[in-house]
């Protein structure tokens, strides 16, 4: 069977954590879904109305992460890290059941997602894969923050700057390839914030559940963790993880190459919003046999059944 299938996760998985801006406890399973699914959230803690697509259109908020709502105003948010997984996996079919309005956690990265994916497994189905190629440039910016995309053959391209005023942090860059890059440093890069920030951030009623457990702290030019980072580029690392689970509100893997300058998730949902508001910007094509090579698929050497 080939990897250029659809694939969804071979048994259920479940995630006990906080929520870092509820501060509140959250139970939440990734469950095995039909081809031509998608991802799909549902609140299991509402009765009706409880289902929530991860779609660009579906958006609501992205003050500090991701939020997603449906039609009656039912919402989960913080879906970034997840979604980013499943983005760098290949999974495209699951039902994710969430008994809160936020994705745990976890340790502030998609590490603790992404062994539990590895731990069980995809499974393949016989449905070929759908894409979205990327056909003509798309740019756009907002004062010093920069994002553009544009057409690929073969690859998916992630290129990140961010620039920080704090000596620690300072300027970093990073590129990666989604089809064929090792992924490691990104899944396990984690949130981060200012030390200063946080009493700010509490006032907002955000950050409510952060800690040393589940986000980087720099405090002037020191970082508060035990351990400190766990790879040198970990800040521009995670908001490339953010910008592939963002991504992924495709509703597809995307093909094309995208750079961003000092953007997070407002910009790259403007983007997505740029691109599907034509539809000559982009191509909807479903893959059959092998008209992509099989580094298309980014199995990180997980485990498969049939």
């Amino acid at each position: 069977m080939s990897i250029l299938t659809q694939k969804t996760i071979s048994k259920k998985i479940s995630f006990i954590g906080l929520g870092i801006h509820s501060g509140k406890k959250v139970n939440m399973s990734v469950l095995p879904a039909a081809p031509n699914t998608g991802i799909i959230f549902k609140r299991v803690d509402l009765k009706k109305n409880n289902l929530i697509f991860p779609l660009y259109n579906n958006v609501s908020d992205t003050t500090l992460c991701t939020t997603i709502s449906n039609e009656s105003g039912v919402k989960v948010s913080t879906i970034e890290h997840l979604m980013g997984a499943f983005y760098g996996v290949g999974l495209d079919n699951a039902l994710v059941e969430i008994d809160s309005q936020e994705v745990p956690i976890m340790d502030g990265s998609a590490k603790c997602f992404i062994e539990s994916i590895k731990n069980v497994g995809l499974s393949l189905s016989d449905q070929p894969i759908k894409i979205i190629k990327i056909n003509r440039k798309i740019e756009l910016n907002d004062g010093d923050k920069l994002i553009s995309i544009e057409k690929s053959n073969v690859t998916g391209d992630i290129e990140f700057e961010i620039k920080y005023n704090n000596k620690l942090i300072g300027d970093q860059k990073n590129t990666i390839n989604v089809f064929e890059d090792k992924l490691t440093d990104i899944y396990n890069s984690r949130t981060f914030c200012l030390f200063e920030d946080i009493e700010k951030l509490k006032k907002m009623n955000l950050g409510l559940g952060g800690s040393l457990e589940n986000a980087v702290v720099i405090k002037e030019n020191k970082i508060l963790n035990i351990g400190g980072l766990r790879n040198e580029k970990e800040f521009v690392n995670h908001k490339i993880l953010d910008c592939m689970g963002d991504l992924f509100l495709s509703g597809y893997k995307i093909i094309g190459s995208l750079k961003c300058s000092q953007g997070g998730h407002k910009l790259t949902n403007k983007l997505l919003r740029q691109v599907f508001s034509d539809n000559l910007n982009y191509s909807l094509i479903e893959i059959k046999g092998k008209q992509l090579p099989h580094i298309f698929a980014n199995y990180n050497n997980l485990k498969s059944t049939a």
